[in-house]
């Protein structure tokens, strides 16, 4: 089965990129410069940012479902960010390098199962959830932390990988 992990469309975002700091923790957002000891994982590109780029750390609705599971949780986006990663068939080296939650749910949001992998196994992990034909999608979380890291959804096989507006929670 093939599946496609999608980082976030950088459109909520854009708005936010190059604020002044006070008025980024009026809206109970905080930014963070990296440096050579800090992995911050961007939910737009998917990748861990490089030393001397600079994140967003903001609260986002990442399950909008009106069910028991609407969630909204911290994730850091890198300012400046144009482009949703989405890959097909792989992971991403900011999931691949953690733990991860992966929570399977219905086309309603409802949760029909769900698994702790080190990110390593999370191919193997997603394939199982996908097969669920109850599943309609997948999000992945930072185990430690929880956080939202991206959306996973079944997809043809033979689709190609690259860039997407799409990008949806």
């Amino acid at each position: 089965m093939s599946f496609r992990v999608a980082g976030l469309s950088p459109e909520p975002f854009r708005h936010l990129f190059g604020l002044p700091d006070d008025e980024l923790a009026r809206q109970g957002i905080h930014r963070f410069v990296a440096d050579s000891q800090s992995r911050y994982p961007d939910r737009i590109e998917l990748r861990d940012v490089a030393p001397g780029e600079s994140v967003l750390l903001l609260n986002y609705l990442h399950q909008p479902a009106e069910s028991p599971y609407r969630a909204s949780h911290a994730i850091f986006v890198r300012e400046g960010a144009t482009e949703t990663r989405v890959v097909v068939d792989e992971i991403p080296d900011a999931l691949r390098v953690r733990p991860l939650s992966l929570r399977a749910f219905d086309d309603r949001g409802m949760m029909v199962a769900a698994e702790l992998v080190d990110g390593s196994e999370m191919a193997v992990a997603v394939k199982r959830l996908l097969a669920d034909e109850r599943a309609a999608y997948v999000h992945a979380h930072f185990a430690q932390r929880g956080c939202y890291a991206a959306r996973i959804d079944r997809c043809v096989t033979g689709s190609s990988a690259g860039s997407s507006s799409e990008g949806r929670a």
